[in-house]
C-alpha cells in the first residue's frame, strides 16, 4: 500500500499503490466534488495537468446523481471517465459545513438537503455503502469535524464519538469489501485523527487510531478558523503517533506555503479547493508569489501567466487575454486559470518530491515557503 522511500528531516518521499495506479507522494489530490473540477476541467484535462488522485465528495454525490445510479453505471472511475485513483471524502465535513442543517446523534447525522430541503440520514455504515457504490480506492471514515476554537469538553466528546463512528466504518468497510457485486473489492478506509486545537486529545486520538491498524491516517478538523501556528502546531504533535508506514493525509490544507511546511513535518497527502476557487477569481499562483489578472496593469501584458511554467495555458495565452476573457465574462476565464493553478499545485508536489530525492529539501522550503506566500 505505501513504501517510504527515504526521509528528509521529518519530509517524507514515498510511492503509494492502490487498485487504480501507483502514486508519488507528497502529493495534493485534485478537488472534484461532483465527479467535475469546477472550472470545466475533464478527466483528459486532469492527465494533462499531471494530476495523481482526483478527489469527489461522497455527500453531494448522494444527494445527486445518486450513489445507487453511479454504482449502476460501473462505478466513478467509469463514469467521470477517469482511470486514475480516487479518494472520497466521508460525508464528515458536510457536519461542520452545513452546521444549520443537521442533528448529530449517537447513530449518524440527520440533514436538511441544501438542494431541496429533504430529510437525509448518514451514519458510518451509510458512508461507508455509498463510497462503496461509488467504488472509490480510498474511502473516508465519517468524523464530525468541529469549529476551532471549541469548548474542551464538547471536542473531547465529539473525538470519542468519532472514533465509536470508526469502529463501525472498519466493520462495514470489510463486510462491503466481500460482497460478490462490490465496485472495488480492494477500496481502502484511512482513518481520521480528531481533537480540536487541543494536543493532548489529539495525542490521545492519535493513539487510538493507530491501534486498529488501517492503511492509512488524515489529519482532520484543521484550517476551520485556527491560526496557522496551531495547525502546525496541532501536526507537529499528532505526527510521532502515527504509524511512520503508512500514508499520512492533511485534510483541506491549503496554500503553497502550507503544503510546503507540513511536508516538513511528515505529511504525504494534501487536498484544498483553494487553487481553483481563486483562479476562478482570477488569483493565478506564479513562482514568484500570486497575481491578480483583474488588475488593469495586466491589460496590454503579453507575457505568460508565469513566465516558469510549461502549462498548457502558460505555452499558449497571455496574461493580456485571461485579463480580457474575466472583463468580458467569458467562461473560458474559469477554465483556463483553473487549469494553471491546478497544473501549478501539481508541479509544486513535483519539485518537492524532486528536492527530496536529491537531498535538498530543506533549500527548496528556505526560498519557496515565504515567497510563494507573497502577493505581487
Amino acid at each position: 500500500m505505501f513504501e517510504l522511500l527515504k526521509t528528509d528531516g521529518k519530509a517524507r518521499r514515498g510511492v503509494f499503490r492502490c487498485a487504480h495506479g501507483t502514486v508519488q507522494t507528497p502529493v495534493f489530490m485534485n478537488v472534484g466534488t461532483q465527479g467535475a473540477i469546477k472550472g470545466g476541467l475533464s478527466a483528459e484535462d486532469l492527465q494533462r495537468i499531471r494530476c495523481q488522485v482526483e478527489l469527489s465528495n461522497t455527500y453531494h454525490l448522494h444527494l445527486r446523481p445518486g450513489d445507487a445510479l453511479i454504482k449502476k453505471l460501473g462505478g466513478l472511475h467509469r463514469f467521470m471517465t477517469w482511470d486514475g485513483p480516487i479518494l472520497t471524502d466521508s460525508g464528515g465535513f458536510q457536519v461542520f459545513s452545513l452546521a444549520g442543517l443537521r442533528r448529530i446523534r449517537e447513530e449518524g447525522v440527520y440533514f436538511a438537503s441544501h438542494i431541496d430541503g429533504r430529510k437525509i440520514f448518514m451514519g458510518p455504515e451509510e458512508s461507508m455503502q455509498i463510497q462503496s457504490n461509488l467504488g472509490s480506492d480510498i474511502c473516508m471514515a465519517f468524523d464530525e469535524c468541529v469549529a476551532n476554537p471549541s469548548p474542551r469538553d464538547y471536542v473531547k466528546k465529539s473525538m470519542e464519538l468519532t472514533y465509536r463512528w470508526l469502529l463501525r466504518c472498519k466493520a462495514e468497510n470489510a463486510r462491503l469489501n466481500q460482497l460478490p457485486d462490490t465496485v472495488n473489492p480492494r477500496q481502502m478506509l484511512w482513518g481520521i485523527n480528531q481533537g480540536g486545537a487541543y494536543a493532548d486529545l489529539r495525542i490521545e486520538h492519535a493513539k487510538m487510531i493507530a491501534d486498529l491498524d488501517l492503511p492509512g491516517y488524515a489529519i482532520g478538523g484543521l484550517a476551520v478558523g485556527e491560526p496557522t501556528e496551531v495547525m502546525y502546531e496541532i501536526i507537529e504533535a499528532v505526527e510521532p503517533f502515527l504509524p511512520a508506514d503508512r500514508t499520512r493525509y492533511l485534510m483541506g490544507v491549503g496554500t503553497p506555503s502550507n503544503i510546503i511546511e507540513a511536508v516538513a513535518r511528515g505529511i504525504d497527502f494534501f487536498d484544498c479547493v483553494m487553487p481553483a476557487r481563486n483562479a476562478r477569481h482570477a488569483r493565478l499562483f506564479t513562482w514568484e508569489g500570486a497575481i491578480n489578472l483583474k488588475n488593469a496593469k495586466f491589460e496590454a501584458d503579453d507575457s505568460p501567466i508565469d513566465p516558469q511554467c510549461d502549462c498548457p495555458v502558460c505555452l499558449r495565452y497571455s496574461r493580456a487575454y485571461l485579463h480580457h476573457l474575466f472583463k468580458a465574462e467569458e467562461i473560458l476565464a474559469l477554465r483556463l486559470s483553473v487549469m494553471h493553478n491546478l497544473y501549478f499545485y501539481n508541479q509544486l508536489m513535483e519539485r518537492i518530491r524532486e528536492a527530496l530525492d536529491a537531498g535538498c529539501f530543506a533549500a527548496f522550503r528556505a526560498e519557496y515557503s515565504e515567497k510563494l506566500s507573497k502577493k505581487i
